[in-house]
Parts: C-alpha cells; structure tokens; sequence
C-alpha cells in the first residue's frame, strides 16, 4: 500500500507543482489587476470618502447607544459609551497594527527621544482619552449637530495658538475664515433654546453637552500644538499606535477609578459585539483605510478642502440615521461656520502659490491631527 502511495505520488507531484504555479500566478494577476484599479481612484476620493465616515460616526454612536437601550439586560445599557470607546480603540489597534506592523520595531523605539515620550504622553492624554471622552460624553447630552457644529471651534483655535506660540504667519483670508468660524459656534452655542441642564459660566449659560463638546474640540487643539512642538519626525503609523494604546489604557484606568470594575462588566457580551463589529467595519476599518489611503497621495490643501464638508455630512448623517432636523441656532451658527470654511479654502489655496517653509513634524502626521474627531 505505501508503495503504492509512493508511485501515485511520485506521478502526480509534477502536475500539482504546475497547478500550484498557475493557481498562484492567477493569484498574483488578480491581485496586480484589483491593486492597479484602487491605485487609479484619486487620493481625494478616498479622504472624501473618510471624511463622510467620520461625520456619520456621531450619530451611528448615537443610534448604537440607542439600541442599547432599547434592549437592556438588568437595568444596563450594553452599548454604552465607555463600552462602545473602548472596543472601538481596540478595533482600530488592530487596524493600525495591520496597516503599520513594520514601523513598530525595537529600533524605532529606542530612537524616540525621552523629551519627546513626554509630549507623546500628553497627546495621548488629551487626543486619545480626554477629547473622545468628552465627545461622547456630549453625544449623551445634547444633539448631534451641536457635536458637529461645536467641534469646528477646533481649527480657529489651532490657528490662533499656532499664531500665539508657535509664530507661525498666515494670510488675511485663513484668519478671517477662522474668525467667521469662531463666531458661528458661539452663536450655536448662544441661541440654544435654553433646557434643564443649562450651566452658568459667569453670565453666560451653556448647556453642558455644548461645554464638554467645545472641551473635546479644545482638548484636540492642544494635542495638535504640542505635536507640532515636540514630535518632530517621528512616523505617523508610530504615532498613530502610541497614541491609541496609551489613550486607551488611559481611559480605561480613569473609567475603572472613577467609576467601578463593573462598569466593564459587559464589554464582552455578544450583543455588544454584533453591533461592534458594524461599528468596527465601517467607522474603523473602512474610515481608517480610506484616511490613511488619502493621506499618502495628497497634500494639505486637499485634507483642508475634504474636511471643509465635514460639517455638512455630519448633519446630513443625523438627519439620515436619526431623522434630526437642525434647529434654528443650528441654522444660523452652521451657515456663518461653512462663510468661515470658504474664507479659510481661499486662503489655503492662495498659500498654495507662495513659497512655504518646512513643517516642524511630517505633513501626514500634521493633517491626521489637525482633522479632529474621528469616532475613535
């Protein structure tokens, strides 16, 4: 019998070996065609295609929250924020870990400076653990265009404090947008029909899902200034990576301190899960492929000009997932934000034809912060 066996195998090897060859070179042909075909989409397309993603994540962890509670299980919400952050997180480690595995040797490592550990840990700190936090502590609170719209406090910022500290010089029309943009969000803020939740910061009252989404948006401004000082050229798949894990185990002590270990209790139900794994395809995944994707093939203008339709999709979304109408404040503040916006691509696109010097940290790291709240 095993002589046998030894004969066939003997007569067949060389016509498996000549299948296996044309089974792998059609591999390779449909890979090289499929591969060919992604690289003929513009890499505008693709940070159009994330910027969408990113806006409808507010309202998708809305409608997701919702659901939670909709089918509770002993009076808990399986869904919840902290739940649906931190799987999120870890969703997009593994994303991250795929797309940039061989950016995370020991060498790139031990080439990061001990200064510049301190500034990653403060990024961490404020983009990867307090500014989502406080999003999604404000989407508990107030509406989902009042997220979208406040957020957009974050560019002014970042332009007024790289103007403060960092010495940077633009021209009139990015700082007109910026100003023009600035007092579109305070009048979202300022015209809210008042509600029970309302806080008074010295004379001025302010619901408190609007006061934790501008503190988001602030908190997300800060970390982009103290990239631009002190990260210099570390890689973004790196930086990406750093930050995710230490924003993540952050949140996650600071949830089990101020809270109990309970309030975990539930992060590995099925349920939970099941809509986990939507949130993790398409906000994720699909958002963060496209992000980085765009990233590689573009420059700043076209980051600047995608993100410019953020606010709009982001509406769009809420009205589309959650059939939320905006209100008049909405109306008014959101029309004077996009006047800002356009202000802003003028200026950017005049910038385009001058001369500029060399960025403090990498262009793709610079735009990947600079871009906000992307539902993770």
């Amino acid at each position: 019998m095993a002589g046998d066996f030894f004969v066939y195998f003997c007569k067949e090897l060389p016509h498996r070996k000549q299948w296996y060859k044309e089974e792998n070179a059609l591999y390779i042909h449909v890979h090289i065609i499929v591969s060919q075909l992604f690289n003929r989409i513009p890499g505008r397309t693709y940070l159009l295609l994330a910027i969408i993603i990113f806006a409808a994540s507010n309202s998708v962890i809305r409608k997701l929250t919702d659901l939670g509670a909709q089918n509770q299980i002993d009076g808990r919400n399986l869904i919840s924020l902290c739940n649906v952050l931190f799987v999120g997180n870890l969703c997009a480690l593994a994303v991250l870990f795929l797309v940039y595995s061989q950016q995370c040797t020991v060498q790139n490592f031990r080439a990061i400076p001990s200064k510049t550990w301190w500034g990653l840990i403060g990024i961490s700190l404020l983009s990867g653990a307090l500014a989502p936090a406080l999003t999604f502590m404000a989407l508990d609170l107030t509406a989902v265009n009042n997220v979208v719209l406040i957020g957009r406090i974050e560019p002014p910022l970042i332009l007024a404090l790289s103007i403060l500290i960092l010495g940077d010089r633009v021209n009139l029309w990015v700082i007109a947008g910026a100003i023009v943009s600035f007092v579109g969000v305070a009048l979202t803020i300022v015209l809210q029909a008042p509600t029970t939740d309302m806080m008074d910061m010295g004379g001025l009252t302010i619901g408190r899902g609007e006061f934790m989404a501008a503190g988001g948006a602030i908190a997300l401004a800060i970390s982009t200034i103290i990239s631009k000082v002190t990260l210099k050229q570390i890689p973004l798949g790196l930086f990406s990576i750093i930050r995710t894990t230490l924003g993540t185990v952050v949140f996650f002590i600071a949830v089990l301190i101020l809270y109990t270990p309970t309030h975990f209790i539930d992060v590995f139900a099925p349920f939970l899960w099941q809509w986990m794994l939507v949130y993790g395809a398409i906000i994720v995944v699909g958002g963060q492929l496209c992000w980085f994707t765009g990233l590689k093939t573009t420059g700043a203008a076209d980051v600047s000009l995608a993100s410019s339709f953020s606010p709009i999709a982001g509406i769009l979304a809420a009205y589309l997932i959650l059939s939320e109408t905006p209100t008049t404040a909405q109306y008014i503040g959101g029309s004077i934000i996009l006047i800002g916006i356009v202000l802003n691509q003028i200026g950017v696109f005049r910038k385009q034809t001058q001369p500029a010097p060399q960025p403090p940290v990498s262009p793709a790291k610079e735009m990947d912060m600079e871009v906000g709240f992307k539902g993770i």
